[in-house]
């Protein structure tokens, strides 16, 4: 039986655009266990790109748990939700081969999109502060130097 999973991502730029990074995390929709966590520094970009960013890393990560699993995707992007949602055109031309590999990441699978306010996705977005922060001392984003543990939090926000 497949498993129903939550993925949780947020991106940030530091000016718009500015030093950016993402954070996803995996969450187990049944348990609110976190699963898996992931963040990177991905240099010079906008907010929105980083969003996308952090999108296909949590899409990724829960493939890679499960790929048959059901994902449900929770963001504080409108832009991106509205977007991937179908509700929205893609315009921006640096948004479409990230909203097409997102796709394509998820190809298969039920995911559903849902916007959530941002003071609900703080796991996601304290891993991309982490990321952008590590990218500013010229280090690579660690899990085992994560300070974002907020299991706690994940587990209320998936009940």
């Amino acid at each position: 039986m497949a498993q129903e999973f939550i993925v949780e991502a947020d991106g940030g730029s530091r000016g718009n655009p500015g030093p950016a990074g993402y954070g996803a995390v995996v969450i187990d929709a049944v348990t609110g266990e976190t699963l898996a966590e992931t963040a990177e520094y991905v240099g010079i970009a906008t907010n929105n790109v980083a969003e996308y960013k952090g999108l296909v890393a949590g899409l990724k990560a829960a493939r890679d748990l499960d790929p048959d699993a059901t994902i449900r995707v929770r963001m504080d992007s409108k832009l991106v939700v509205e977007q991937m949602s179908g509700r929205w055109k893609i315009k921006h031309p640096d948004m479409k081969p990230l909203a097409a590999e997102a796709a394509a990441v998820a190809s298969g699978a039920q995911v559903t999109y849902q916007w959530i306010p941002r003071e609900k996705n703080k796991h996601a977005d304290r891993l991309a502060n982490e990321a952008m922060d590590a990218g500013k001392r010229g280090e690579q984003w660690s899990a085992a130097a994560s300070t974002a543990d907020l299991r706690a939090a994940s587990r209320a926000a998936a009940e």
